[in-house]
């Protein structure tokens, strides 16, 4: 016997909130649903897998397109995974470089913070900082 689940009930045992579901088969990522006699989505056990595959790779940072070919790879089970490790080492290094950045940005924030003595915005010199410059 197969599980049935109604979109809210697909939402809520996937914690993913209904429009986004709308939204994952608009673009293909899920299935079209069957449908009820009353035209009602009717969703199945794969279908909730297939959606806590997609929610957790979105969790991580995959893109929608990296998304869709890691799905594409999920259903050749055979196949070599040398480009499912590929891709996710290339996302790792885009990670890494974010990290870099937002380590920079601190930094610089850091500074600005600490180059203010208070007073009267005439003398900020945080708002210095961001004037450009002549």
């Amino acid at each position: 016997m197969t599980t049935s689940f109604s979109i809210g009930q697909l939402a809520s045992a996937a914690q993913t909130p209904a429009a986004t579901i709308r939204y994952y088969e608009k673009i293909g990522l899920l299935s079209k649903p069957s449908r009820t006699d009353s035209n009602y989505r009717l969703y199945d056990t794969e279908d909730l897998n297939r959606l806590a595959f997609v929610r957790r790779a979105r969790e991580i940072g995959f893109t929608i397109d990296q998304v869709r070919s890691l799905l594409a790879f999920s259903d050749q089970r055979d196949a070599d995974c040398c480009t499912v490790t590929a891709m996710t080492s290339e996302h790792l290094r885009a990670v890494e470089q974010k990290i870099a950045d937002l380590l920079a940005l601190k930094d610089q924030l850091t500074g600005l913070l600490a180059s203010c003595q208070g007073g009267p915005v005439a003398n900020c010199r945080i708002i210095d900082a961001l004037q450009p410059r002549a």
